[in-house]
């Protein structure tokens, strides 16, 4: 991953709405959810889903594929988790071998 790519990762996550929306995905997990199911669950108006939708699919940080006349969206895990392998490369100064306890036990919690 580049500089570019994880700044426009963590711009498309600073909004609230978006932030809730992929957590949801993630707990979802690969089955994912229609836009109708994402909207009754954080209780937002379906304009203003498809807005955050939009911005989060844009990032790349969810996909979305057509099934009948739904959208359903998933997660994109190995993004996010190429984002933790930028942002702990450098990690332990240049050992991360020796900080895999602690960044196993911050993603498994």
């Amino acid at each position: 991953m580049d500089k570019t790519t994880a700044i426009t990762v963590f711009e498309s996550l600073a909004s609230g709405v978006r932030l809730d929306v992929f957590r949801l995905l993630v707990k979802a997990g690969p089955p994912g959810q229609v836009a109708g199911e994402i909207s009754a669950a954080l209780a937002l108006p379906a304009t203003n889903l498809s807005f955050h939708l939009k911005a989060l699919t844009h990032a790349q940080l969810v996909s979305v594929v057509q099934e009948g006349r739904f959208l359903r969206y998933r997660a994109n895990m190995a993004l996010m988790q190429e984002l933790v392998h930028y942002l702990t490369a450098e990690c332990c100064a240049g050992h991360p071998e020796q900080c895999a306890p602690v960044a196993l036990t911050a993603l498994c919690n």
